[in-house]
């Protein structure tokens, strides 16, 4: 088990060098002597937040730049998760980040490759499908001003049908084309996807978990591919974090926290959580399987019931995340780049500063070690080492969300 991630031997919490006195400055130098993450993690946040953003906007450029190498090339993956408009998706973020409008017009020419290459796509998702590629689309052209193309984007997004034989879970299914309403109603207006609209698909998926959990002794239960998934990608988790931004009646708000607690009370003694209902087998701590996917969706529950069983099952998770989760890859599907957000949703609740430094010790330990452990082929760079979901994309964004770790979100999850 401990061939997935690096021994976590960075201290609990390291105090900042306040910027004004030089002689202590100097001193925490000292006492950390050539060890660079130390001094990161000493570092003010101030300094620490210009160096995130600068190795951000670097790794940005490194991706356009192989972007612009591949031109002509037929791009055949156009999902955020590995493809295409997962780098839309970063560079939309460097602008809410930087406000360069070329970050925004270089998105908009993404989406529109995106769009073509996503045409005959059955797939309707924000991560894996069309609903991604409609709803950023539409989003990127009412900022640029676009009235044309906002329009054509948006009428696309109303066009996508959800056949009878969906999954119900976050990346290829139901609750994954949800989220893509979510976004679509966040950054342009409420009401740009009718509740109405969004109710009916909440009513089959409600019906659809209390079909499946009828001989189980969790209110709702769903499977992909015939396994009843429990992580955020595939399973409870990530349809649960949906359905709670949803209009729910009474019955359906308790289903949700039926599930959610009947998850805390067969999590594994660890505190970690199965892959699925059969597996008992204590080795993921990913977002897609494992604590962290699991831990974003308590501390959602804890903030949207008030419910103080969902925050300490958060913050037990994200115990796991800290001794386990500095893993051997980068991305934000399964990296160090996703199991970050743990700690910066936990402290975005709390308000505990020791979960902000939880959250810069590990992008440290990125920004400081990644390309040299990658190089060295110590850690995985991902299969898609460009992607959001996989590779350095992912840790640009993180990168970006942490110049601001008050308003940091996962990518495509928190919203």
């Amino acid at each position: 088990m401990a061939d997935r991630f690096f021994p976590n031997l960075m201290p609990g919490f390291v105090a900042e060098m306040p910027t004004s006195s030089t002689s202590l400055a100097q001193q925490q130098q000292h006492e950390a002597g050539s060890d660079s993450l130390m001094r990161l993690l000493s570092m003010p946040y101030p300094s620490l937040s210009h160096h995130f953003k600068r190795t951000a906007l670097d790794l940005r450029e490194t991706i356009v730049s192989d972007m612009r190498r591949v031109a002509g090339q037929r791009e055949h993956d156009f999902t955020l998760y590995t493809g295409a408009l997962g780098k839309a998706f970063l560079l939309f973020k460097a602008y809410q980040v930087t406000n360069n409008m070329n970050d925004l017009m270089l998105c908009s020419q993404i989406v529109r490759d995106c769009d073509s290459a996503s045409l005959a796509s059955r797939d309707v998702t924000f991560i894996c499908g069309r609903g991604g590629v409609c709803a950023l689309g539409a989003v990127a052209a009412k900022l640029s001003g676009d009235r044309q193309l906002f329009t054509y984007y948006l009428s696309k997004f109303k066009e996508i049908k959800l056949s009878r034989n969906l999954p119900d879970e976050l990346l290829y299914g139901r609750v994954g084309f949800l989220w893509a309403c979510l976004f679509l109603n966040k950054h342009i207006g409420e009401g740009t996807i009718p509740s109405f609209f969004m109710r009916a698909v909440v009513d089959e998926i409600i019906k659809n978990g209390r079909a499946l959990a009828k001989k189980g002794k969790s209110p709702l239960m769903f499977e992909w591919y015939g396994e009843k998934y429990w992580g955020a990608a595939h399973g409870l988790a990530g349809i649960m974090h949906v359905l709670m931004d949803m209009e729910l009646k009474p019955e359906e708000v308790e289903d949700v926290k039926g599930t959610l607690r009947y998850m805390i009370y067969n999590r594994f003694p660890s505190w970690n959580y199965p892959a699925s209902e059969e597996d008992r087998s204590d080795v993921l701590v990913h977002w897609c399987h494992g604590a962290p996917g699991i831990a974003l969706t308590l501390v959602k529950a804890a903030k949207v019931f008030r419910d103080q069983e969902f925050l300490k099952a958060a913050m037990d998770a994200a115990e796991v995340v800290w001794n386990r989760g500095l893993l051997k890859r980068v991305g934000i599907c399964h990296g160090i780049s996703g199991n970050t957000y743990v700690f910066l949703s936990l402290y975005q609740l709390t308000g505990n500063v020791e979960y902000l430094y939880k959250a810069k010790a590990f992008t440290c330990f990125l920004l400081d070690r990644a390309h040299k452990l990658i190089s060295e082929g110590e850690m995985h760079g991902g299969d898609h080492p460009y992607s959001l979901f996989e590779g350095i994309g992912g840790m640009a964004y993180l990168f970006l969300d942490m110049v601001e770790p008050s308003e940091a979100k996962f990518p495509a999850y928190e919203l």
